[in-house]
């Protein structure tokens, strides 16, 4: 049971911000496609079930590529700053 905990902790969780604009915008060409493509496809076959059937499996579709935090959304982390001692910390206060 241990390992199991381990192997859910070790699965990279984050997303970098350049990762995050890229799935937001994948994410609105996908709905916007499936919509347009199923409000014709609805429209030809005077279904408005079908439009909404093709826009939910758009939105499925959507979920499934950008939600999870993918490798090809974590390619440019950010270099973050060492964090400083605590006596240089004091040494601020004081002044």
């Amino acid at each position: 049971m241990s390992s199991w905990i381990q192997y859910i902790k070790s699965i990279p969780t984050h997303m970098d911000y350049d990762g995050q604009a890229r799935s937001e915008s994948l994410s609105r060409v996908i709905i916007t496609l499936f919509g347009v493509v199923g409000l014709i496809w609805g429209y030809v076959i005077q279904q408005f079930s079908q439009t909404m059937y093709i826009l939910g499996a758009g939105f499925v579709l959507a979920a499934i590529i950008t939600v999870p935090p993918w490798p090809m959304y974590r390619r440019k982390p950010l270099d973050w700053q060492k964090p400083q001692s605590e006596v240089t910390v004091k040494q601020k206060k004081k002044k």
